[in-house]
């Protein structure tokens, strides 16, 4: 099954998160090797592809685990959670309809 998961960036998170990201992607590409990434990316702080010193106020990855836990776990071992970027993750059942 699908799962979404959304981790909100604590204030000022963008030194951590720069700093983690090349561990958090490397994850990202794993899952997109195995075939369970459906889509993942951070969600701007402000209105803008490169939001610069701004920095981003969260991610969003959908991807394919065998279950809530599994997806739970996952998210729970992600170097940004690790590290302290996220302040909030949480993991949902998600069911892709469109396209």
């Amino acid at each position: 099954m699908l799962y979404a998961i959304m981790g909100e960036d604590r204030e000022n998170s963008l030194e951590a998160r720069l700093a983690n990201r090349p561990a958090h992607l490397e994850r990202i590409h794993a899952l997109r090797d195995e075939g369970r990434l459906v889509l993942a990316g951070p969600h701007p702080a402000i209105d803008c592809e490169d939001p610069g010193p701004a920095g981003f106020t969260g991610s969003l990855i959908v991807a394919e685990f065998p279950s809530l836990e599994a997806a739970r776990a996952w998210a729970e071992a992600d170097p940004y959670a690790q590290a302290g970027v996220f302040h909030k993750v949480t993991v949902k059942p998600f069911m892709k309809v469109l396209p």
